[in-house]
């Protein structure tokens, strides 16, 4: 599976893009009415994402932003958004109502999620302190190193493979207001090389106080991260658990299912599994008799066989 489509909607609010620069300007909804998509194009670029960001704070009441969303960049796949992250942050007294933020909203026309070129975004996290949620598509090149933020309540970062600094920086960081965690671990063919052990000051919860809604998905060691989480701490106060997107197989549910009670969870997302029908029935007969949501969807998660037996499982988002 790859990403097919744009966001729809940030914050609650529905996705608008910003027109293009030979598109008339005229007639353009109410500022706080929905998350602005501001882009440029991967491919020939007529414009740099900065230029359309300027046109954006020149045409739109900027004061009145709630959401914001950096669609592609030029060169995506070669240069990161380095030029865009200085330009919100120059433009910050501008929006002083913004409160979401997502950088590299592209589908795989325009570049591949594993090619995508980030680097370190938390200077938006400084920068805007009262931004609520915060996300990310794209692990190559990201870096995130430890800081603390008093407001933002939901952090999603989509890659086909997460550095380990970057698992070790949201560990170490402290978001006391953090509610939705949502990490796609992916592969280490596209750079995802932390270990459940990377995983232990997140599942702690030391440093994340209100989080009720943790993912920790898309991953090729979801066996291991599976058994990490069963016996972690912050699970007992969740209301939402999410392993799924990634390579689970019965030693992984298994390890779950021999862990604390899951009994309290209102979800139970293990969708895109490879789960044996045994296991699956496990589950169902432990956790969703007692009134959890459970999804068990195997969506796409097919395996391959090489002609010596060997066995291929692949993640929902790799490359």
């Amino acid at each position: 599976m790859t990403i097919g489509d744009h966001l729809d909607a940030l914050y609650r609010l529905p996705a608008y893009t910003f027109p293009g620069p030979d598109a008339p300007t005229g007639g353009l909804p109410e500022a706080e009415a929905f998350a602005w998509r501001v882009t440029s194009d991967v491919y020939d670029a007529d414009e740099e994402w900065t230029q359309a960001f300027a046109r954006f704070c020149a045409t739109v009441d900027t004061t009145r932003v709630r959401a914001l969303i950096v669609g592609a960049w030029q060169e995506a796949y070669e240069s990161d958004p380095t030029a865009a992250v200085e330009a919100l942050v120059a433009a910050r007294e501008r929006f002083p109502a913004l409160r979401a933020l997502f950088v590299g909203d592209m589908v795989m026309e325009e570049c591949e999620i594993s090619w995508i070129n980030q680097t370190d975004l938390t200077p938006l996290l400084v920068a805007y302190p009262d931004l609520e949620e915060f996300g990310i598509r794209g692990g190559s090149g990201l870096r995130f190193p430890a800081l603390r933020h008093d407001s933002l309540r939901r952090l999603t970062i989509e890659s086909g493979g997460l550095p380990a600094e970057v698992v070790r920086g949201i560990g170490a960081s402290d978001l006391p207001a953090l509610e939705h965690l949502d990490l796609w671990l992916g592969t280490p063919d596209y750079g995802g090389d932390s270990e459940a052990a990377d995983l232990e000051p997140i599942l702690s919860g030391a440093r994340l106080p209100r989080l009720r809604h943790l993912a920790l998905r898309n991953s090729e060691m979801q066996d291991a991260v599976a058994a990490a989480v069963a016996s972690a701490p912050v699970v007992a106060r969740l209301e939402v658990l999410d392993l799924s997107m990634g390579v689970l197989t019965d030693e992984g549910g298994a390890a779950l299912l021999a862990g604390q009670p899951l009994t309290h969870l209102k979800k139970l997302d293990l969708h895109h599994h490879y789960l044996s029908e045994a296991l699956t029935d496990r589950i169902r007969r432990t956790v969703e008799t007692e009134g959890v949501e459970v999804d068990l969807d195997r969506d796409d998660a097919d395996e391959d066989q090489d002609d010596d037996g060997t066995v291929w499982r692949y993640v929902a988002v790799g490359e």
